[in-house]
């Protein structure tokens, strides 16, 4: 009797009760955060002085786009997961560690997940059963991408235009969504340039079409936004191991946040960004993360 009763336990033991309903993660491709500071970008600037925040968190070293999200979405530095590659190379399959929405449905089959990309490499992300939608400018699902399709851009407009419609009829219990258009202005005009910030002052036009959807789907109240970036970059690149790269802004707000609160921790490392997810959806953290949870933006 005593070991049918465990059995029964065994699942309560795998996660805790929820602290936010739901979790969204809004990547800035590019985000050096004194540049976005210069950018006009009124709900950016909203979300930091309503939340916790801190613009000296760091990303992986290499500092590029897919390495480091893949980071900031398994939890773990490119050592463990393997992930050293920048572009969509079908060859090389899905990561090969757990990622936050593989997790998420493995404590929580009935999660529903989300991820909006605009850039196709973020396929390397999807493992099957992992996550409900992926997106890149339009919904793919697991056939082969077209090879026309490997190096596909979408804008944070266009991006923003598909978002919109499913947090509102679907309200994901967790949400990643990746503004490309600085990263891309970045490479082809320069870091810190006016076409660069208004390139942000764009990423800043969705954020904030996002944050309505939210409220209209009568998430306000149950849900926590993470605001981050991949990395940042000066002149026209981003790989160098130099503050202006590496340093990436890093913003909660909503559900259990401390308003006001300048995070004083000066380690905040982009795979903390996962522990953080895990941690707001009640689902335990594996021994294997290297991230922790950036507990000193929450007050509960």
């Amino acid at each position: 009797m005593l070991r049918v009763f465990s059995l029964f336990l065994l699942p309560l033991l795998a996660s805790a009760a929820p602290r936010s309903g739901h979790v969204f993660v809004i990547s800035f491709d590019g985000g050096n955060p004194t540049i976005l500071q210069k950018a006009d970008m009124p709900n950016f600037q909203r979300l930091v002085a309503e939340g916790a925040h801190t613009f000296e968190a760091s990303t992986i070293l290499p500092s590029k786009t897919l390495p480091s999200h893949t980071s900031m979405l398994t939890g773990v530095d490119i050592a463990k997961h393997g992930v050293d590659w920048n572009d969509y190379l079908p060859i090389r399959g899905a990561v090969k560690v757990p990622t936050v929405f593989e997790l998420a449905k493995q404590a929580n089959p009935a999660a529903s997940t989300a991820l909006f990309c605009g850039k196709i490499k973020f396929r390397h992300l999807w493992k099957p059963g992992t996550i409900d939608l992926f997106d890149c400018g339009g919904v793919y699902d697991e056939k082969p991408v077209p090879a026309t399709e490997e190096k596909k851009l979408v804008p944070a407009r266009g991006l923003v235009e598909r978002a919109v419609p499913y947090i509102l009829e679907k309200k994901p219990a967790l949400c990643f969504i990746h503004l490309p258009d600085g990263d891309t202005v970045g490479h082809k005009i320069g870091w810190g340039t006016p076409e660069q910030l208004a390139a942000f002052k764009e990423c800043d036009d969705a954020l904030g079409r996002i944050l309505e959807a939210i409220d209209k789907a009568g998430l306000r109240e149950t849900s926590t936004v993470i605001l981050t970036a991949d990395h940042g970059g000066k002149e026209k690149n981003h790989f160098n191991p130099v503050p202006e790269d590496i340093h990436i802004p890093w913003v909660a707000w909503g559900k259990g946040v401390t308003k006001g609160r300048a995070i004083g921790k000066k380690s905040v490392m982009t795979y903390d960004t996962a522990a953080t997810v895990l941690w707001l959806m009640g689902v335990d953290r594996p021994a294997s993360l290297d991230g922790e949870v950036v507990t000193e933006a929450f007050s509960e």
